[in-house]
């Protein structure tokens, strides 16, 4: 049905309440809303029929409107780059590889959500029930490419509905640089959120939930490809609900990546689905049994006041260089994927740079021994029993010995 046809419709039915009122304080009331009629009728088809337009305060973008068309116009501004999505949910509109993406031309560009705002992959209208993917349409719900820099900021959103959609078309449009290597990982991995080459956005107050991509990186997936003088800021997030073919399923830091994760909330996130595919076609020794969050070879993190609870494993760490400060590890047990495994809530084979403020209860893996029970509060040989943390429901730790560990959600924003 057209505009013209809704709004004869809705006249119709206007007019229909006159003739069957009665009394005439009924009567009026409705002539007076008729009155009313043609200005609202005029101001409904300019912003039903209205492209994206500028305001003050930035690009405004309701649902029904493309969020990409908006990011574009906000590229070519010198001097307004906020664009602003107001409540409703957001999803492709074609296949392709991102719903909404971010080259070196939009750097600078600060998307945030106005209320609740879903992204999502899915788009059942698009999707073939029996082809793998379904019902996601789109390889990563955000890209972040080469070139953007950490005044890049996508802030308040839900994102969700990945699932291991994968296409290479379009990858010129996505990634206009042809310097930096594309494999398989550039294409598959980071479902919600991808973060590629010289890329270091600032990622603040996202919801990161139900995402599955294989290999690796359901949530997001960093891979710097050894450019990591910078990381990618990751701040007041939650991730929920994450799973994966193999590692990484809240966030993924490939060879060379880097990032620091400040203030999160990693729950009933799930790695090691099923069988390495990677290893299976490589002949290389498979992944089995790693971390929600895993950091490859070359990369650190620094990671504050986060909270790992009730996911398949807590951290894997291969980098040797991260630190880890105020952060709570509690019964990471949760018994899915891959069986045969037990479960830990820390893994630090190679190193740390440091541990400390750290809430750790259950198995960690430390061959240097690098990590301190007097710098942190473990479960074991310490001499006295853990302190539960009491989380309330949003995840927040009430025993009074958590005062300063752990996340804690943002309000007021």
């Amino acid at each position: 049905m057209d505009i013209i046809s809704i709004h004869l419709l809705l006249a119709s039915i206007i007019f229909g309440l006159v003739d069957s009122a009665h009394g005439a304080d009924n009567s009026v009331r409705v002539k007076r809303f008729i009155a009313q009629f043609p200005l609202w009728l005029g101001l409904s088809v300019v912003r039903l029929g209205a492209a994206i337009s500028l305001s003050e305060d930035g690009y405004h973008v309701f649902p029904g409107d493309n969020i990409q068309d908006a990011v574009q116009l906000a590229a070519k501004n010198k001097t307004n780059k906020v664009v602003k999505v107001h409540a409703g949910e957001y999803r492709p509109t074609s296949k392709g590889q991102a719903l909404i993406w971010f080259n070196k031309m939009h750097d600078g560009i600060r998307l945030e959500a106005i209320g609740p705002v879903t992204l999502t992959a899915a788009n059942p209208e698009l999707a073939v029930s029996s082809e793998p993917g379904f019902p996601a349409v789109v390889n990563h719900v955000v890209y972040f490419g080469d070139g953007i820099s950490s005044n890049t900021v996508l802030k308040g959103f839900r994102i969700t509905g990945a699932n291991n959609f994968v296409t290479r078309k379009l990858t010129g449009q996505l990634e206009p640089d042809v310097t930096i290597p594309k494999n398989l990982f550039f294409f598959a991995d980071g479902g919600a959120i991808k973060v590629f080459g010289r890329s270091y956005p600032t990622l603040q107050n996202l919801e990161v939930v139900d995402n599955y991509t294989s290999p690796c990186g359901a949530g997001i997936s960093v891979q710097h490809q050894a450019f990591n003088e910078s990381p990618v800021l990751i701040e007041n997030c939650v991730f929920r609900g994450n799973r994966t073919q193999v590692t990484g399923a809240a966030i993924d830091l490939l060879a060379g990546s880097a990032a620091s994760i400040i203030n999160c909330l990693f729950a009933g996130n799930v790695s090691n689905a099923g069988e390495d595919v990677v290893a299976k076609g490589s002949g290389e020794r498979p992944f089995v049994n790693n971390g929600v969050v895993t950091v490859f070879q070359n990369s650190r993190v620094e990671m504050r006041n986060c909270t790992f609870t009730g996911n398949r494993n807590g951290v894997d760490d291969m980098g040797g260089q991260s630190s880890y400060v105020n952060c709570i590890f509690v019964d990471n047990k949760l018994d899915t994927g891959l069986k045969g495994f037990a479960r830990y809530e820390l893994a630090v084979n190679a190193g740390v740079k440091n541990i400390s403020g750290c809430f750790i209860n259950g198995t960690v893996h430390d061959v240097g021994h690098v990590l301190s029970a007097r710098e942190n509060v473990l479960e074991g040989p310490s001499g006295r029993a853990f302190p539960p943390p009491k989380f309330n429901r949003s995840f927040v730790p009430e025993a009074p010995e958590y005062k300063h560990a752990g996340y804690r959600p943002v309000t007021g924003e």
